[in-house]
């Protein structure tokens, strides 16, 4: 007698199980255990790494283009990804001025981030005091990060700049839902176009490479981050000699 067959193995196939949802669920199970693990054996390491005092000029551009064009970036997703088409519609807000929006906003904020990572790579790549105390972490951090960016920036770019649009929200984002409603959805994201699923399964490689990285001081930014300066490193002031006897009998005279 053969076993039946799970519904859901029989409305995919066995590959696009292995992608959209044993992957998705692995790299969420490292994402959590891996924090866990990392307060517990690494507190001092919690820290985003600065190295301020090697080389200033490229971080005090880079690194305010790139965190702000993040939030932004981030946010967008939120929306896009959590919220359904549907809620939207709701509040008042039509798909064609949904999509407007989101493709203005979006390219601006990703302009910025796309900069300011330039910048940040550049800077560790052509300052030579900082490529040698670039960390393992950092090695494998700084291209999926890139690689990310670059792919989510590309499916934009293609398919609804310069292509005839593409409605993710039917489909990336029906996927995304159910994975945190455990109800998964492979066959929504298989049919999607190709840059759109490179950039979820490096998306779903980059938290679960979070943990180990220097992403971790996300968690324990205070709000007014994006406000205060850089650590301010002073110079330890120099004592005043005072004038030996003889020069100042000198002077008296």
């Amino acid at each position: 007698m053969s076993a039946p067959i799970h519904p859901l193995a029989a409305a995919t196939g066995g590959t696009d199980l292995l992608l959209w949802v044993a992957y998705p669920y692995v790299c969420l199970a490292v994402f959590v255990v891996g924090h866990v693990w990392r307060y517990r054996q690494d507190q001092f390491g919690w820290t985003s790494h600065t190295s301020q005092l090697l080389e200033k000029s490229w971080l005090r551009w880079g690194s305010p283009l790139f965190h702000l064009g993040a939030f932004a970036v981030i946010g967008g997703h939120v929306v896009g990804l959590a919220v359904p088409a549907s809620w939207t519609e709701a509040a008042g807000i039509s798909e064609d001025s949904y999509h407007a929006t989101a493709v203005a906003l979006g390219s601006v904020a990703g302009t910025a981030m796309v900069t300011g990572l330039g910048m940040l790579c550049a800077r560790r790549l052509l300052t030579r005091r900082i490529r040698l105390t670039t960390s393992r972490s950092d090695r494998l951090l700084f291209p999926l990060l890139s690689a990310t960016v670059l792919l989510g920036i590309s499916a934009t770019t293609v398919h609804n700049v310069l292509g005839g649009g593409y409605d993710y929200r039917s489909t990336v984002s029906v996927w995304f839902r159910g994975l945190f409603a455990l109800h998964p959805r492979p066959e929504a994201i298989a049919g999607a176009p190709l840059l759109f699923q490179l950039h979820a399964l490096t998306a779903c490689l980059l938290f679960a490479a979070w943990p180990f990285t220097r992403l971790v001081h996300v968690w324990s930014v205070p709000i007014g981050y994006l406000v205060r300066p850089y650590l301010v490193y002073r110079r330890r002031a120099q004592p005043t000699r005072r004038p030996s006897r003889s020069t100042a009998a000198r002077r008296q005279a």
